[in-house]
């Protein structure tokens, strides 16, 4: 999968199972995670070179990127300007 312009795929981060107190949380509960992995990046946009890069870690906004499936994975596709932050 090759993201064209400025878009990036993420795949997100699993939601926490269970809270710090061992509580085991249902799926209904769950809160959407913010955090992923990047898995691909498109080449730019007018000329401006990406920030990001395949397997930085980084946080996106609560309701950024577009779910999609592929290859029996869950990922987002958004664009870089939905990315908040680079995790080190």
């Amino acid at each position: 999968m090759k993201p064209i312009n400025d878009r990036v795929v993420v795949k997100p981060a699993s939601a926490e199972e269970t809270t710090k107190g061992g509580i085991i949380i249902p799926d209904t509960a769950k809160e959407k995670p913010q955090r992923g992995e990047v898995v691909a990046v498109g080449p730019g946009k007018d000329g401006n070179l990406m920030t990001v890069a395949p397997g930085d870690i980084v946080l996106y906004g609560k309701y950024a990127g577009q779910e999609i499936s592929h290859e029996g994975r869950d990922l987002l596709i958004m664009r870089e300007d939905d990315i908040l932050v680079i995790l080190d």
